[in-house]
């Protein structure tokens, strides 16, 4: 239909750059007409590659992680490559087998979130040869690509803004530690900040609970029913904060003037909470682009780096005040 040869006319659908302006609009206006669509599986067989990347990531329901995906598949797109999503609902067997699935597809390359994976998953990557990147945290073996940032690191910042603000009793709103990495090492730097000044967080301290806002509300009831109650509140991330907001609102609770409440991510309703709250603001969006890049270089055979650590923010808002009868130091 085109009046051009099959190579030609493939040059021109998967290379255009390499083919005269006229040529290409020849074929482009052939292939609408015949609602044309490349063969994917034949194209990743001569080419051996699919341009396919995958991303595990542990689940669809926060939107800091949706925020990240968004970036990852615009970059990846930018380059001709195709995003395939997988969750695991943080279990291990389930993200075994999502894992497996995106290699026996073909996938060129995989994102994975965080430092907790079975061992045969890498055992895996290596026998197919596949990239991966980590993202969200740093490899602290130093045994696989990663970038991120200091889950535990962040955690000591906001915990010691509460405390040169004089409050030494503390609560944590946690979310699961089993098989996520990010929060242990955040809860382990609230420890360190306490431990830093002569203060212990002591088990009945600590409530788990699953990532939704009505977890937070849950576990913020619990902590203000102990005696005696906390006056600041670290939450390991936004979500969970944003339930205890609720419940202090709720049960009559002045934040922050009975309690000052903390988060960690800063989602984007963060901001539009009253009072507004007190969080680590993660680069997700750049954690995204970073993570495509790193595929898509790798892939070319490019230089790449092994670690990149990127910069959070603390960013201070209406959630966090003195303590009452406390003594705030300046920083």
């Amino acid at each position: 239909m085109a009046g051009v040869s099959p190579a030609t006319a493939s040059r021109a659908l998967s290379t255009p750059e390499h083919v005269r302006p006229e040529t290409r609009a020849k074929v482009d206006h052939a292939a609408r007409l015949l609602d044309y669509v490349p063969h994917g599986a034949a194209r990743a067989l001569a080419s051996q590659r699919s341009r396919i990347i995958g991303a595990v990531i542990p689940t669809l329901d926060n939107a800091i992680f949706a925020n990240s995906v968004n970036a990852l598949q615009g970059t990846l797109a930018e380059s001709g490559y195709t995003l395939l999503l997988g969750s695991h609902a943080y279990d291990p067997a389930i993200e075994l087998q999502v894992t497996r699935e995106l290699i026996e597809r073909g996938a060129d390359g995989i994102v994975f979130v965080g430092t907790d994976h079975d061992p045969q998953i890498y055992r895996m990557l290596a026998t197919f040869r596949t990239p991966y990147v980590l993202i969200w945290s740093l490899d602290p073996s130093g045994q696989h690509p990663c970038i991120g940032f200091n889950n535990r690191d962040a955690a000591i910042r906001v915990t010691r803004h509460l405390l040169d603000l004089g409050h030494h009793r503390f609560g944590v709103i946690s979310g699961l530690t089993a098989h996520n990495d990010r929060v242990r090492e955040r809860l382990a730097g609230v420890r360190d900040a306490l431990r830093a000044r002569g203060l212990e967080l002591s088990p009945r301290a600590v409530v788990e609970r699953p990532y939704s806002f009505a977890s937070g509300q849950q576990a913020m009831s619990e902590l203000m029913g102990r005696k005696p109650s906390p006056t600041a509140v670290v939450c390991i991330n936004d979500v969970l904060a944003i339930g205890a907001i609720i419940e202090c609102r709720a049960a009559g609770i002045d934040v922050p003037g009975d309690v000052s409440i903390t988060g960690f991510d800063d989602m984007e309703i963060s901001a539009q909470l009253a009072p507004g709250l007190t969080t680590m603001r993660v680069p997700t969006i750049d954690l995204g682009r970073a993570a495509a890049t790193y595929l898509v270089d790798r892939l070319a055979g490019r230089e790449v780096a092994t670690c990149t650590e990127l910069p959070v923010e603390l960013v201070v808002r209406g959630s966090t005040g003195p303590a009452r009868g406390g003594n705030p130091a300046r920083a």
